[in-house]
This record gives C-alpha cells, structure tokens and sequence, in this order.
C-alpha cells in the first residue's frame, strides 16, 4: 500500500454523508445497494497493543439521495512487509461500523484496510484524515511504546455532557442549522453519557475515576442538574468514583426558573452548587499519592474562563507546599495563547490571559504538576505552555456529539499514555455518525484532532506511587 491523495471514491464519499444528515434522521428510502459507498474511515485508536477504527455505509435511494445501509465489515492488518490477513470481521450488519483490533505488538508499523462486502472503506473530505502522512490515506500506522514499568492507574478524562440540551451544532441563535435526537432514542445527551458510562467499566477499558471537566449540563437547570446527577450516581459516586469541575454551562443563572437555588449574587441563583461542587471552590482529591484537583473556571455572565482570587490562593498554597507531588489539574477552559488562537470563537473562548500567564508561573514552580485537562472547545487538542513548564495542555473532544468521546489515561511507573476512543453503543455511533455533519460539515476538520493529539505517550518519573 501506497500514500496518495483523495480517490474518486473518497470523493463520491465525501459527497454523499453531505447529504447523509436527513437520511439518518428519515430512513425511509430503500437503498441500491449495488452501489455501497463505505466512507468516513477514522482511525481514531492507537495503543500499544490495540488500533480502532470506524467507517459509515451508505447508498443512494431511488431518488438518488444517499441513505445508511447495513453491511457487513472486516479489516486486514499485517505488519509492514506482510501480507495482510482479516482481523477483524462484524458479528452482524451495521451501517456504522466500530472496529477494534487487539493483540498487535508495540512499537511496530502496520498496514490495514477496512471493507464493507468489498467495496474499501475511505476518508471523508477531512484536511486531518486526507493529510499525506494521515493513516487513512497511506494504509499504515505504527503502534505506541508504552512507558516502562507497571500499569498503576487509568482514569478516563472526559467533558462537555450538555445534559438537558435539545439541539445540537448551534453557535449563535438558529445557526448553522441544528440536530436534535434521532426518533425513539431518549435525548442525546443521555444516549451518550450513557455510553461513556458503559464503556468505562468494561474489561478492556478498565477506568479507575472518570474525570469531567465542565459543561455537564446544559443550562444549570434544577432539573438538569439533578437528571445527570442522578444518571452519573448510578455508575459510581462523587468524590470517589468520579469528579466534577464546573463549565460555562453550569453557572449561576438569572429568570424564574432558578428561583429555587440558592442565590451566588442579588440576581444569580446557583442550582449546580446543590447536586456537584459548591461555585469557585477548587476540587481536591488523592490516589496512591497522585493528586487530582479541579478548577473552577467559569465566570458569572459569558463564554470565557477566570479564577478568582480566592481559589487562585488556595491552589498556590497546594502547591507551594508540596511541589513535587505528581499531580493532575482539570478544568474546563484551555489556557494556552495557542489554544486561543485556534479556538473558532477566539482567545476570548479560553482563560483569560492574565489568569493564564499567572496559572502556568505557578505550574514553572511545582514540577509535579504534569498535566492540564481541559474541556470548552469541543475538540481534540494537544498544545505546548508558554512558560518553561513541563505541563502537557490537553483538550478532550466533547462527549455528547461527533466524535463522542472520552481519552482514557493509563500511568504507568515510568510516564502515561493517552487514548482518545469514540463510544460505541449502536445508538452512540448513530448519533455520532449523524452530527459530523455539525457546521455544514466541518465539524470533523476542528474536533477530531491529529493523530497525535489524541493517541501518545510521555515519560515521567512515577515510580513514588501505589
């Protein structure tokens, strides 16, 4: 297998899923299938030992409108130099296909192919997936290193639930047009923190704490803060099982639906302080002598990140007096100049650069601290500090739309690995297989993320911890 641009057939994908939105929601035409198009190829996951992948199938209906077909699927893997043999096959036909190949060996380069009864799964017209380099386009990756020593701890790293939200893929008022929930599926964001919830406990991912940056609701209603509350307490419990940080979404409201909170100013009333973490508090919690603390990020009124003084202090202090310890630092906003620059709605979207350039000194004099994880832009997203910290700034993709996600991260003695999976419930990949038409279609050039961002590895000295 060779590297080479767009085919005629990643074309004819690309054009068709233009058009798939209205099918996936109607679903009533009956397909040609003589003339299948597998398109969308993402290889999303690479681990050490594991790589996954994900394609749609579709074929035009009588009226020549582009419809999902259910089709089988298989993919050949080999390492480079080998002749590729099936890997993988489905157990029953499906038109979002969600392949997982396990038992590779680490370090090594591999070729692949995926197929739905002989027609070769492609890329849509994404920038990301089209790259010469990208795997989808030269058949090849190569799986990670881990780092050295034993597996001490996975968490699952995970944000933006909107719980409550109607539609999908707004950004100012009514534009660009919308997806609202498929028929006969409960709302969205229940289908898909439903998922994330399901994956987390199976063998094969195997997370200790899920690790939610933000934006858990939509509003910050009572209703909704309860509702997801109660969805998440059927999984594990707060404080324990898994840990919360407040997001825009969540903050104080105004108007008579929040007339039953308990009041954060003369005019705003706070309802998520009742189910989750009170308001500008900073979340503190410990493992095996690794620290997790979250910040509160958000502001009163708007879109973009601060820390007030008070919990900006109490953080100092943390971390003043014990600077080696290793530690985890979520919230909701990223805090980079270069994640504001490539934000959609601007560096206004993050934390504000005072706070920013305050928070990262911090971080040049507490080592310990390794990692920042952030939410807020729906993307997945890797950047460097503007300090001479050694902090890895990353941004996980939203859970509640395309790619509809989580990272799980695995620490090992001798540093940890990053992954980036999509969730995988049939009405998961449905949905997400619907809203990468989000933005007229673009959606997938900002969200996804390299390849990179969302699968890596880095090394650190975590031999100290149980």
């Amino acid at each position: 297998m060779s590297c080479c641009g767009p085919t005629r057939r990643t074309l004819l994908g690309a054009m068709a899923v233009a058009t798939l939105s209205s099918a996936l929601g109607a679903g009533a035409s009956r397909a040609q299938r003589n003339s299948l198009i597998a398109t969308d190829l993402e290889l999303v996951t690479v681990t050490d030992r594991s790589v996954i992948m994900t394609w749609t199938t579709v074929a035009p209906d009588a009226s020549g409108q582009p419809v999902p077909v259910a089709s089988s699927g298989a993919v050949r893997v080999a390492p480079v130099g080998s002749a590729p043999v099936t890997m993988y096959e489905s157990a029953e036909p499906t038109p979002f296909h969600y392949a997982e190949i396990t038992g590779l060996e680490p370090g090594r380069r591999y070729i692949f192919e995926a197929e739905s009864e002989g027609v070769r799964a492609v890329s849509a017209l994404n920038p990301v997936t089209l790259a010469p380099d990208a795997p989808e386009v030269c058949g090849e990756f190569t799986t990670l290193v881990p780092p050295p020593g034993r597996l001490l701890r996975t968490f699952a790293l995970g944000n933006d639930v909107h719980y409550g939200e109607t539609v999908s893929g707004l950004i100012v008022g009514d534009f660009p047009p919308g997806f609202r929930s498929l028929p006969d599926l409960p709302p969205y964001p229940e289908v898909m923190l439903a998922a994330l919830l399901d994956d987390l406990r199976a063998p094969d991912r195997g997370a200790q704490r899920l690790i939610l940056a933000g934006d858990l609701t939509a509003e910050a209603t009572p209703s909704q803060s309860r509702s997801v509350r109660a969805q998440l307490d059927s999984w594990g419990a707060l404080g324990r099982d898994y840990l919360v940080a407040r997001g825009n979404h969540d903050r104080p409201h105004t108007g008579a639906d929040y007339a039953s909170c308990a009041p954060a100013t003369a005019d705003h009333r706070d309802c998520f302080t009742e189910f989750f973490v009170p308001r500008e508090e900073l979340v503190q919690h410990e493992i095996g002598g690794l620290r997790l603390l979250g910040l509160d990020t958000s502001e009163l009124d708007g879109t973009g990140g601060r820390i007030d003084r008070p919990q900006f202090d109490h953080l100092t202090g943390i971390l003043t007096a014990d600077p080696d310890r290793p530690t985890l630092i979520f919230g909701h906003h990223p805090v980079t100049r270069t994640s504001g620059a490539t934000a959609l709605a601007g560096p206004g979207f993050i934390l504000n650069a005072s706070d920013s350039t305050e928070l990262q000194t911090l971080y040049t004099r507490a080592p310990g601290v390794f990692l920042h994880h952030a939410g807020h832009t729906h993307r997945n997203l890797r950047t460097r500090p503007d300090t001479p910290c050694d902090v890895e700034f990353l941004e996980v993709a939203s859970v509640k739309e395309y790619p509809g996600g989580y990272t799980l991260l695995r620490i090992h003695e001798g540093g940890y690995m990053v992954s980036f999976y999509k969730t995988r419930t049939p009405a998961a990949r449905q949905w997400s297989a619907l809203t990468r038409n989000e933005y007229f279609g673009l959606i997938p050039a900002y969200t996804l993320g390299h390849l990179t961002d969302r699968n890596h590895v880095v090394h650190r000295d975590f031999s100290g911890l149980t």
